[in-house]
């Protein structure tokens, strides 16, 4: 049984026999004119489907004689001479485990004939497509609507927040596509550690690591490339990568490849020149101290909020000694100061979507969540001082450095997916000094 049947199976166990699951896909997306962007299947869709074409619906019936209905383009041979092969409705119920294939252009007539009798309409429609008829599938005749018969009065319900929770536990086949795309994405980021010098652009390196995870069959990124050098490492999600890398600044990378929609998510701070300076590296030491922190408390029954609250403390301490800080370590951390500098939180979680679903809190509380066997996410302190900070010595200003690994929760402990992404300040000037290009 494929791991998509599994999901569904597991989806429709979570539901009743009075439950219809609608779980809607994407729509491709125009670029300019005739010209779409390259396709992506909404992921609640693909989780459950594994099927990646667009303008797709998945209709999911628990203990129905015909569980699994798909509404879907069909074959089209001229189309396809232009556009590429389609699956097809004989397709879907040959190759891809669906009991019943409908055109998409008769989904609007025929879905409510579907809800035959069920009462509960659990909807995954992330962007919309069909808000407009949720009024109708509440208020459709039904299929015996006689004055004397049983009436049936629908309810909706959102079915995204369950599928979230089970994508935040990954199973063996999403652990062997996630470990795919780190192991592409950390020799991409070798591959731009190693292609650095001063006066390069930074698109140039955005080249470079795309380049290389195509190598490992990554066919697209999991989020916009971020190579941010000098001041433009303050922005947090800097997408621009047209400067010019000046020597004796560093440079932030932050890049992960997308296998199979599964994404990795690493960051890395270098020097362009590739030979931190002291200031640069006091500071570079204290992020990654911060980062390692957290890494070692990460096992199963560990709270998350732990993870945020060790590097936080490490962060302080540091910029403490450092004298970017100044007072007693617990009172910084009472009103959080190291904040001005340390910005953002710990991580998310990972997998196809690089900020991933799920909540970070236990259930109908705020209690934060226990982590398990098999949850993936990453963990990325950092620390940010603008060139323009005038409160602190000259020697920290125009310093950004971000350090993320992807870590997975183990059995007894955890598993750095991304470790081999040179780290140390010792692992990145031998890296950046061996067969420099």
């Amino acid at each position: 049984m494929s791991p998509y049947s599994l999901r569904r199976l597991q989806l429709a166990a979570s539901l009743d026999s009075d439950s219809v699951a609608i779980i809607v896909g994407n729509k491709e997306q125009v670029r300019n004119l005739n010209i779409g962007y390259p396709f992506r299947q909404d992921n609640d869709f693909f989780y459950l489907t594994g099927f990646n074409e667009p303008d797709c619906v998945c209709v999911i019936r628990p203990a129905h004689d015909t569980p699994f209905v798909m509404f879907s383009r069909d074959s089209d041979a001229n189309m396809e001479v232009q556009f590429g092969a389609r699956a097809g409705l004989a397709g879907l119920e040959s190759d891809h485990g669906v009991n019943k294939a409908y055109p998409i252009n008769e989904f609007e007539t025929l879905i409510t004939s579907l809800f035959e009798k069920r009462h509960k309409l659990f909807i995954s429609d992330n962007h919309g497509n069909y808000h407009h008829a949720l009024g109708h599938w509440l208020t459709a005749k039904q299929p015996d609507h006689a004055f004397d018969s049983i009436k049936i009065h629908r309810s909706i319900h959102q079915l995204s927040p369950m599928i979230a929770q089970m994508r935040v536990i990954k199973d063996n086949h999403e652990l062997a596509l996630i470990k795919q795309a780190t192991i592409a994405s950390v020799a991409g980021h070798i591959k731009v550690m190693k292609t650095a010098k001063a006066g390069i652009n930074e698109r140039q390196l955005s080249a470079e690591f795309n380049h290389t995870i195509s190598q490992y069959g990554c066919d697209s990124v999991g989020y916009a490339n971020i190579v941010a050098s000098g001041n433009n490492g303050m922005c947090l999600h800097y997408e621009e990568n047209n400067s010019e890398c000046q020597d004796g600044d560093l440079v932030l990378t932050d890049l992960g490849g997308e296998y199979q929609c599964y994404t990795a998510d690493i960051s890395r701070t270098f020097p362009v020149n590739g030979t931190f300076s002291a200031p640069q590296a006091a500071i570079y030491q204290i992020v990654l101290d911060a980062l390692d922190a957290s890494i070692a408390l990460v096992k199963p029954g560990a709270k998350w909020n732990t993870l945020f609250e060790a590097n936080q403390r490490v962060l302080a301490q540091g910029l403490l000694d450092l004298g970017i800080l100044t007072g007693d370590l617990e009172e910084v951390i009472a009103q959080g100061l190291q904040r001005e500098f340390t910005v953002h939180k710990t991580g998310h979680w990972m997998g196809l979507h690089v900020h991933d679903v799920g909540s970070y809190q236990a259930s109908n509380s705020d209690e934060w969540i226990t982590l398990e066997s098999n949850m993936v996410f990453t963990i990325e302190p950092g620390i940010y001082i603008p060139a323009n900070c005038d409160k602190v010595d000259a020697k920290w200003r125009g310093i950004a450095i971000r350090i993320e690994d992807d870590i997975l929760v183990t059995e007894s402990g955890y598993l750095n997916l991304t470790e081999k992404a040179p780290r140390t300040i010792a692992e990145i000037e031998a890296c950046m000094s061996s067969n420099k290009l």
